[in-house]
């Protein structure tokens, strides 16, 4: 067996081996959309927590673990600030409750709701002549990626806030409706008011 064969064998069973929280295998989690390839980070972690060790680099959120950056847009509302373990225990509890409602492994449903909520097309604006115009521009990649995350979070804060459905629960539902494509799930709502005021100001 040849050297490279042997490094392939070696990460396949380390895939086998590393499962997120103990339970779920990133083996067969596939990025469809091949703009966003390169900034959701599939790499196998059990704990999803690099301690901000890539929060200086340019562009270092690209190799954060997806899971652990929608942990991390789950410490940034009103009283989870700053309470990673509290956001950390959130999602773990929601993947369980997204594997018992869909049967799929959690990790590719956050992929592909995060592919379906992300906007292609945005507005941006521009000042000429003491005049303010509202012009579209495509998203990029990471921006894609960053709106898609924000969006599934706020729709649980919403979900959650003054209401008996713990955010568990709703994390978990905005991000099935959002796999989904359903016109029900916050993050698809957000995205397709985005892109429709982006295609009136072209």
């Amino acid at each position: 067996m040849s050297e490279l064969q042997l490094r392939l064998s070696e990460i396949v069973a380390d895939l086998d081996h590393i499962k997120l929280f103990g339970k779920w295998s990133y083996r067969d989690v596939v990025v469809l959309d091949p703009s966003l390839k390169k900034y959701i980070s599939l790499k196998p972690v059990v704990v999803p927590h690099t301690a901000g060790k890539h929060a200086h680099r340019r562009f270092g959120k690209a190799v954060v673990p997806i899971v652990e950056r929608l942990i991390n847009r789950l410490m940034r509302k009103m009283k989870n600030t700053g309470k990673k373990h509290l956001a950390f225990n959130i999602v773990k509890n929601a993947f369980e409750l997204i594997y018992a409602k869909t049967g799929e492994n959690p990790i590719q449903v956050l992929v592909r709701a995060i592919e379906n909520s992300a906007p292609r097309e945005e507005t941006t604006r521009i000042m000429y002549g003491g005049i303010v115009y509202h012009v579209a521009v495509d998203v990029s990649p990471m921006r894609r990626v960053d709106l898609a995350l924000r969006h599934l979070t706020e729709g649980a804060f919403q979900c959650s806030f003054r209401s008996v459905k713990p955010i568990e629960e709703c994390l978990a539902d905005e991000i099935i409706a959002a796999s989904a494509n359903d016109s029900k799930s916050y993050a698809i709502q957000r995205k397709e008011e985005i892109e429709r005021i982006a295609l009136s100001s072209r």
